[in-house]
């Protein structure tokens, strides 16, 4: 350890303690007797008045050094007892908090030996360093995913957000963020043990005094437990940081709670013939519109597209019906949502989605397939191989190695949705006579950074895609976009009125009586966008020409139009597929 870590507080030199407990502290100059007063100053040689280096100067600049040290040392601990995690909206409040680990640590270190005692630092350093990583992943999620980091199944998501960075950033910027980022974190396990250690020896020399402080505390903490006290709501001043690990337990149970769930599906071994027959002969579009939650609908831009939508939808004699999901996820994780919708099942966390994935869930796709219908999956965000395309029942899959774009990438390299559903239509629907299609497509030009944003064109000139090259190079760049919350806001209204725009002129474009578009967001937005108290609900809406269609779902009580209202009615995500296969089978 460096001096600075074994410098001890002047206030407690005299009285011997350290010494007669044996703890081998060699006195410093900043540790006096009696004898020498900690102001004396060495006599200057010959009479000369004293230099600035003297050793009592040298040793008040020491005393400062190793006060500003275990004062950091002080914040590292705050920071992983209590501080929250969630940053928005923090007041003075949620500080006032009595962590009964830290009184008991206090505790353990006032009475134990040396040795003991050392180890009892090196362990809580540890554990402190893993809270501490903890919180930080916390605040992170809470940022993006609005939800607490789930130690046991969020793992492949860092893995998700290392891809979205290199894929941003660039191969070079990705990895050297990430290489900047684990060396941080491994850091904060040093600097934690060492402000562990420097805080025990401290109150090691105050022991009488550190266990009075503990024991009034403590009494504090047992009456506050008692009285449910809290200065913030929900959040008691009575706490336990290592209260965050008892997530652990719920998260390891929810395995079997989910294979429960599963256990049950009204349409298993429904025959083909008897699916979907309300629907024979249409061409079927379920289109989940990147990051389109209730709070766009909110946004008078995103209003004033939908609104024009649906004159010109009427015009061409087409009818909607619009409502709300509740997504199970929030700011990302775009899967869980198509796995929700499509199987019917409440699919919150990894952990569910690769169990869904393994099992023989009959998902809407398979449906679709089993009831005589070509099935495909379009997913020009997708750089590897889709292994979940057997499970859902895609017959062909298109992805950003085959679906043709030869021009720029837009937000995290992906193509333009224009072109998206360009290549779907040439692809799939153009052919003479080609059989039913159903098809799940992701549109994610309105997928964060949210920058730059295409503009759409006439449909016959999206060809390969090379003419949205100079819209890439003259848009906003996320360098530039994310410098201010404003310009985040307003390029997320900018890709997601682009996105709505896109699937409605598609449907004015390549419509018919034989088409069927149901389009819907998966989750909303990142808080920056959203805010930190919204909730999980994303608009759908059901659009056909032919009027049986919209007949069928007459019951469900949707209301005309794009637009979903304050009074529409509300699902949970995973009652879509059930009520729908009711609807039209």
């Amino acid at each position: 350890m460096s001096s600075d870590l074994s410098s001890t507080d002047p206030s407690a030199a005299g009285s011997g303690t350290v010494a007669e407990r044996g703890e081998g502290v060699v006195p410093d100059d900043s540790v006096r007797t009696t004898a020498e007063p900690a102001d004396a100053a060495e006599p200057a040689p010959s009479g000369k008045p004293a230099a600035s280096g003297t050793p009592a100067r040298r040793s008040h600049v020491r005393r400062a050094g190793a006060g500003l040290v275990t004062t950091l040392a002080c914040l590292l601990l705050l920071f992983a007892l209590v501080v929250p995690s969630d940053l928005t909206g923090i007041t003075p409040g949620e500080f006032v908090r009595i962590p009964i680990d830290g009184l008991i640590g206090v505790a353990l270190v006032a009475v134990l030996p040396p040795r003991p005692r050392l180890a009892v630092a090196v362990v809580a350093g540890i554990v402190l360093g893993l809270l501490a990583i903890l919180k930080i992943a916390d605040i992170g999620f809470y940022e993006t995913l609005n939800r607490p980091f789930h130690p046991v199944f969020d793992w492949p998501i860092l893995g998700s957000g290392a891809e979205f960075l290199i894929q941003t950033l660039g191969q070079a910027g990705g990895i050297a963020a990430i290489a900047v980022i684990g060396i941080l974190l491994a850091g904060l396990f040093v600097l934690m043990t060492l402000s562990l250690l420097r805080l025990t020896r401290v109150v090691a020399r105050h022991a009488a005094g550190a266990l009075r402080g503990t024991a009034v505390l403590a009494v504090a903490w047992v009456a506050c437990a008692a009285l449910g006290a809290q200065l913030v709501p929900g959040v008691p001043v009575a706490g336990t940081a290592l209260g965050r690990l008892g997530q652990v337990p719920a998260d390891l149970n929810d395995h079997e709670k989910f294979a429960a769930q599963a256990a049950h599906d009204a349409f298993r071994g429904t025959p083909g013939s008897r699916l979907l027959t309300g629907l024979r002969g249409k061409d079927v579009i379920v289109s989940f519109v990147e990051s389109y939650g209730r709070v766009a609908i909110d946004n008078p831009d995103v209003v004033a597209a939908l609104d024009a939508g649906s004159g010109r939808l009427r015009a061409a004699g087409f009818a909607a019906r619009s409502a709300y999901l509740t997504s199970p996820t929030f700011g990302g994780g775009s899967w869980l949502a198509h796995g929700t919708l499509l199987s019917g099942l409440w699919i919150d966390n990894q952990r569910r989605y690769d169990s869904l994935v393994s099992s023989d869930r009959l998902t809407l796709t398979r449906a679709f397939k089993n009831a005589g219908w070509r099935t495909v999956a379009v997913m020009p965000g997708n750089t590897r191989p889709w292994a979940e395309a057997a499970f859902y029942g895609a017959q062909r899959v298109y992805d950003h190695w085959n679906i043709g774009y030869r021009g720029p990438g837009f937000n995290w390299g992906t193509p333009p949705d224009q072109y998206t559903m360009s290549a779907f239509q040439r692809f799939e629907r153009q052919a003479p006579n080609h059989p039913p299609v159903m098809a799940e497509v992701a549109l994610v030009t309105s997928h964060s950074p949210w920058a730059p944003t295409p503009r759409l064109i006439d449909w016959k000139d999206v060809g390969d895609g090379s003419v949205f090259g100079p819209m890439a190079a003259a848009g906003d760049q996320p360098g530039e976009v994310w410098r201010s919350p404003s310009r985040v806001r307003a390029a997320f209204t900018n890709s997601v009125v682009y996105s709505l725009n896109t699937v409605l002129t598609y449907v004015e474009t390549y419509g018919g009586d034989d088409l069927v578009m149901v389009f819907l967001g998966d989750h909303q937005p990142a808080p920056i966008v959203s805010g930190p108290d919204a909730d999980h609900d994303v608009p759908i809406t059901i659009v056909a020409r032919d009027p049986a269609v919209l007949d069928r779902i007459s019951r469900w009580g949707w209301q005309d139009g794009l637009r979903p209202d304050s009074r529409a009615p509300v699902w949970r995500m995973d009652a879509f597929r059930d009520r729908f296969l009711r609807a039209f089978s």
